[in-house]
């Protein structure tokens, strides 16, 4: 019997999360035990709502970086949301959030949702030891510092253009399907109050006002760290992290061969290692995939909020589409290999991108497909990727385009030429140095709405509330193509250099044959 491949098991795995998930949320009854729109009830809500509030502040801060909240505090949070709603008289959203506590939702977050946890988890453990490994390695094996300014000079030209395309990209498209243009003032309202205080919104307002408070050359600043070990536990100093690599593999590279080889046989052998760790690791991808698919759909907060923004969020996925036919045409016009035989060797790295939404998470996958499957040298993936993880946000910067245009569309700014180029600027701007991890996307429109300069905090504030809904989804999607493009880069760096080969014999497909 043919072995199924593995990203035929991760698609199975998607399906069946997302088919589960909808089916599980539904058992049993609501929990309604705090429901109570007397009166009287809510009245005696109002005088406890400061000590509700400051409790349900203190269990969102215990969110990790990657907003999963601790288990244990899930039932008590959802509780005080509840009465918090009630106290409000928002009934419409409490009774939206009493069937969100229904035994099968607390099912899949107690017992499906961790083992997707986990296996981001596990990825995230290996990405800063494969990164130093690959990185160091990568450049010290160069042999010629002439070599290392080809390849980086070369990545970082053709990620700025593709960054630029992938905005151009948005801009048009929003600018000719006008999708803000249909959304009325009481839809708006409603958006805004559904999202009334959510504190995931005022913190990535806080955090971009930070960012652009601090001056143009702070991403340069913040690169260069001051504690590689602080750097090292900080999930998001991920350039601080590829900037220590890089000159530690460039003095490794000047130093004696005598003296270097102990080092370079540490990092080789390491290298290893990381990459038998990936293997293993892929061998529960199926079933995390499923996990993190079932929880998706099993939070989900508000159906008919997400088909009310179906048109832009049509918009962005068309425009993402778009992309990935252009990486294609690259990869068919100047490697001249099969677009259709590229996206399968990829697909897996594409699949986890979309389940986990971190381009760093998903890197190791990435850095395994690339290398093995479709034959780019380790000479050019060891240093292309990780910056590329960092660096290239084509997919959010095609997001922030829309994003913007469509903000201003829905609340009835004009947007002029001057204002779209300072898009394109301003978007390229972030994506060097927002961070490869979930919700990124936000901070960066955030910034790219300030610079405009036309729009109001208020305003900034309605229309994060205005696409939160949809974000998650096409956070996933925006992910899928930042890999995507990381890959062709990839591919496209090493072909111009002469480090683009065949992979394995034992990779290769004969059904998707090197394009003559």
């Amino acid at each position: 019997m043919k072995k199924i491949p593995l990203h035929i098991k991760i698609i199975l795995g998607m399906f069946i999360g997302v088919v589960f998930g909808a089916l599980v949320v539904g058992i049993g009854s609501p929990d309604k035990s705090v429901l109570d729109t007397n009166k009287e009830t809510a009245k005696r809500y109002k005088n406890e709502l400061k000590s509700i509030e400051a409790e349900i502040k203190t269990i969102e801060n215990s969110f990790t970086s990657d907003q999963n909240l601790n288990i244990a505090s899930l039932g008590k949070l959802k509780k005080l949301e509840l009465q918090r709603e009630v106290t409000k008289s928002n009934y419409s959203k409490a009774q939206k959030l009493a069937f969100q506590q229904s035994k099968g939702q607390i099912f899949i977050e107690r017992w499906i949702k961790p083992w997707g946890t986990i296996f981001i988890n596990l990825l995230k453990l290996i990405a800063i030891p494969l990164i130093i490994a690959s990185l160091i390695k990568g450049v010290s094996d160069l042999k010629d510092i002439s070599k290392f300014a080809k390849i980086g000079g070369r990545s970082i030209l053709i990620y700025i253009g593709t960054t630029v395309v992938a905005i151009t990209i948005g801009l048009v498209i929003v600018n000719l399907v006008k999708p803000g243009g249909g959304i009325s003032q009481e839809t708006i309202e409603q958006l805004t109050s559904t999202y009334d205080g959510n504190t995931s919104i005022s913190s990535k307002l806080s955090e971009a006002t930070n960012q652009q408070s601090a001056g143009p050359l702070q991403f340069i600043v913040d690169m260069v760290p001051s504690n590689i070990f602080s750097s090292l536990s900080n999930n998001g100093s991920m350039l601080q992290v590829i900037f220590f690599a890089i000159f530690f593999g460039i003095s490794l590279l000047l130093i004696p061969e005598k003296q270097a080889k102990p080092l370079k046989n540490f990092f080789d052998a390491l290298n290893d290692v990381v990459l038998k760790m990936v293997d293993l690791i892929m061998l529960s991808a199926p079933f995390a995939v499923f996990a993190l698919m079932a929880n998706v759909v099993a939070s989900a907060e508000s159906w008919d909020i997400i088909f009310a923004l179906i048109k832009y969020s049509l918009t962005v996925i068309v425009g993402l589409a778009l992309m990935i036919v252009f990486y294609c045409m690259l990869v068919a016009v100047f490697t001249k290999k099969n677009p259709f035989w590229f996206l399968k060797q990829l697909a897996p790295a594409q699949l986890l991108a979309f389940t986990t939404s971190s381009s760093a998470a998903t890197l190791p996958v990435t850095m395994e497909r690339v290398e093995e499957h479709i034959g780019v040298d380790k000479e050019v993936s060891s240093f292309v990727l990780p910056v590329g993880a960092t660096i290239n946000m084509d997919g959010t910067s095609l997001y922030q385009a829309i994003a913007a245009v469509f903000i201003g569309q829905a609340l009835g700014v004009s947007l002029d030429f001057m204002d779209q180029m300072t898009i394109i600027l301003t978007a390229l701007m972030a994506s060097i140095g927002s961070a490869a991890v979930p919700g990124a996307g936000m901070v960066m429109l955030v910034i790219v709405l300030q610079a405009i300069g036309k729009f109001a905090p208020e305003q900034i504030a309605v229309g994060l509330t205005l696409i939160f809904a949809v974000d998650r989804i096409l956070d996933m999607c925006r992910t899928t193509v930042n890999v995507t493009g990381d890959a062709t880069v990839s591919m496209l760096v090493a072909k111009s250099v002469g480090k683009l080969g065949d992979p394995d014999v034992k990779n290769w497909d004969d059904n998707y044959p090197e394009k003559e």
